[in-house]
């Protein structure tokens, strides 16, 4: 079986890497399995730092399609028909993506329409707003996969009441957490981590992306003075890519207790969420690292991709409410959080169930 494997940004690459292990622990016990990494990216794409693969424990991809922008008809257009070279060059019988990028999509349609397996890695996710342009990836993926694999039950609710074949839905756990239990004790300390005087379970980690919640600079201000209010001098430690830091510094805002720094590899990455006493994120794969972790979790939007983070795990979603956002930090910071529990087969073996799954048809 020849498996060609998406990737459409960073942090997919996540979540393919237990399954590349996977497929090699399945060659090396006599399988016939074998797989192509292709980003669609470019190979000098700079959000994928030289440690990233090495961190990983994977190796680095086969292909760059090399698609950037921001339009998305535009992307989707050009990433088809780079696909399209690719599989000419490289055949494949199974395509296996990930999430719900537009990468996601595009890539599907063009393996669907060659007549090649679709493999949809946390398949079932529902936000139930077509305004997003992810709910309409993720709707169009699931509807041409050949094996979709969930995460949880509610993906499978969401999968069954669209009419999915439930032989087609496979419920093998969160593969983000493979990736976390494999490195967590491989996890550094950033060399910084000292030089600021920070301590372990004594700073939080904010993380911020969805450009929706900077572009509203008068709530993100709000939303940040209140940070800074309810740590009380606690470090808040904020490693950020260049457009978000400079949204936070285009308010004015300044705290002595606010680091904002660059983003870090993930090995440091890793340690930061480890260690804090708790996160504020507006990332749905942070509040997973969090659950998993049993670290307080503070999610800034009314929608999380696995709504088991907060129905059974240490997260909340506070939407983008500066109010909402200090009820919550004055529970964080009395020490009095929720104890959250692991979800069902979040137990870092969900890529050896794919690959069972996949060898076994």
């Amino acid at each position: 079986m020849r498996i060609t494997i998406v990737s459409g940004a960073r942090p997919n690459f996540m979540k393919i890497a237990p399954i590349c292990r996977a497929i090699d622990a399945a060659r090396e016990a006599g399988k016939n399995i074998s797989y192509r990494i292709v980003y669609t990216g470019p190979q000098d794409d700079t959000s994928l730092d030289a440690s990233l693969f090495s961190d990983l424990s994977m190796r680095k991809p086969d292909a760059y399609l090399g698609v950037t922008g921001h339009n998305h008809s535009q992307v989707a257009a050009s990433i088809m028909l780079a696909f399209e070279r690719e599989l000419d060059g490289h055949p494949a019988q199974v395509v296996l993506v990930v999430d719900d990028m537009t990468a996601t999509m595009s890539c599907s349609i063009v393996a669907k329409k060659r007549g090649l397996k679709v493999a949809h890695v946390i398949a079932g996710t529902r936000s139930f707003d077509m305004n997003m342009p992810r709910e309409v990836n993720r709707t169009i993926v699931d509807a041409i996969s050949d094996y979709l694999f969930t995460a949880g039950m509610v993906a499978n609710r969401n999968l069954n009441q669209t009419g999915t074949e439930s032989e087609n839905v496979y419920y093998v756990g969160n593969i983000l957490v493979d990736t976390v239990r494999f490195n967590r004790n491989r996890l550094l300390k950033p060399v910084w981590f000292s030089v600021l005087g920070l301590q372990e379970g004594n700073y939080l980690l904010l993380t911020l992306n969805r450009r929706v919640l900077l572009n509203n600079k008068e709530n993100l201000r709000k939303l940040m003075q209140t940070m800074i209010e309810k740590a009380a001098g606690m470090p808040i430690v904020a490693p950020m890519h260049t457009y978000v830091r400079n949204a936070i510094k285009d308010l004015g805002i300044e705290a002595s207790n606010l680091h904002i720094m660059p983003p870090q590899n993930y090995l440091f990455f890793g340690y930061l969420i480890n260690k804090a006493k708790g996160i504020i994120t507006d990332s749905g794969n942070v509040a997973e690292e969090a659950t998993f972790l049993g670290i307080p979790c503070i999610t800034l939007n009314t929608y999380a991709e696995h709504p088991e983070t907060w129905r059974v795990g240490t997260n909340e979603l506070v939407g983008e409410d500066p109010a909402a956002l200090a009820q919550a930090m004055d529970t964080l910071m009395k020490g009095e959080w929720k104890k959250g529990e692991l979800p069902e087969r979040w137990d870092g073996r969900t890529a050896e169930r794919i690959v069972q799954i996949l060898t076994s048809k």
